[in-house]
This record gives structure tokens, sequence and C-alpha cells, in this order.
């Protein structure tokens, strides 16, 4: 990503940052009618007429930069995929993959192994470790597990003493049957 598309984002975070939330006129009053911008269209109409103290209506100006319109935040361009095989249609140098909410963990586990192996960057990653599954290297988390392990008996040891005059349930009661 170059320089100027860099700044073009920070621009286009500040300009997102200062423009308003456009609502619908009356949508405040009455609740039958929805938040969602609608044009007004009266001819007497406080908004249209650009009143002080009136919420402000949809400009061209509150828009941002060209070259940036449309980008993902990280500055690569959406593709929403499916299966494997739209992965072969990717750009890696402008486009980033988009897992659909839609794909079950399988097909997901596949896309992220392709996608891994063609260096796409993938914007929605599973959360969940057991989602990667193949990404991660598996010799690093045998020897995590193994330092874990480790650190778990240490501890153990330390803080169990086996105490010889403790009574265990199973021996009461086979004291009691054979008396």
């Amino acid at each position: 990503m170059t320089v100027d598309k860099k700044k073009l984002l920070k621009k286009r975070k500040e300009i997102s940052a200062r423009r308003p939330k456009f609502v619908r006129q009356e949508s405040w009053r009455y609740n039958r009618v929805k938040k969602s911008w609608r044009k007004p269209k009266g001819i007497d109409n406080k908004m249209k007429e650009k009143r002080k103290g009136v919420p402000r209506m949809v400009k061209i100006g509150y828009r941002g930069p060209k070259n940036v319109r449309g980008l993902h935040p990280s500055g690569y361009q959406v593709v929403h995929v499916a299966n494997v095989y739209e992965l072969d249609y990717i750009d890696k140098e402008t486009e980033a993959v988009m897992i659909k909410h839609t794909v079950g963990g399988r097909k997901k586990q596949l896309i992220l192994d392709n996608a891994s192996d063609m260096g796409l960057k993938i914007l929605n990653p599973p959360a969940r470790i057991e989602e990667i599954g193949d990404i991660l290297d598996e010799a690093v988390l045998d020897e995590e597990y193994e330092l874990l392990d480790e650190d778990l008996e240490e501890e153990f040891e330390e803080d169990f003493e086996l105490d010889e005059n403790l009574k265990l349930d199973e021996e009461d009661k086979s004291e009691e049957e054979s008396s």
C-alpha cells in the first residue's frame, strides 16, 4: 500500500468521524417513521430549507476521498469467498479475502489453508484456535503443551501432601459393613 493511500485512508476516517448521523425527518417524533434516510419532499420542510436546529441533510460534501472509496480500512478491496475455487481469481496485491458467514467449519478450514498457501490476506479469520487447525505449526503447539505440562506437574508436586490419617469414604463403608 502506498503512502498516498495511507494518507487518504486516514483522511477518510477523519471525515467519517465528523459526518453527522443522517436521520429521516420526524423520525424522532413518530415510532412509525423509521430512522433510515429519506430525502424530505415537502414545500415548507424545515430540513429541506436547511434551517438552524434541524438535522443535516445528505450532501456530496460529506463524501470521502474517491481513490479509497469502498476499500476496507486495511486498504484492501474486499472479495467475499464462499468456496476454494474463488481464491484463484484474487489479486493478492490489491484484494483480500472475506469468508462469507454462511460457510461451514469444514469448508472454512479448506479456504483458510489454501489462502495461507497462496499468501492471501484474510480479513475475518476465526477467533478460535481449533478452527485454524493446520495453519498453526503443530511442532510449536506441541512444545507449548509440553512446557505447560511441566509447569503444572511442578506446581502439583509442591502443593500436594498426602495425609495418611485421612480415611476415604470407601474405606469407611467397608469398615462399617464388616462390623
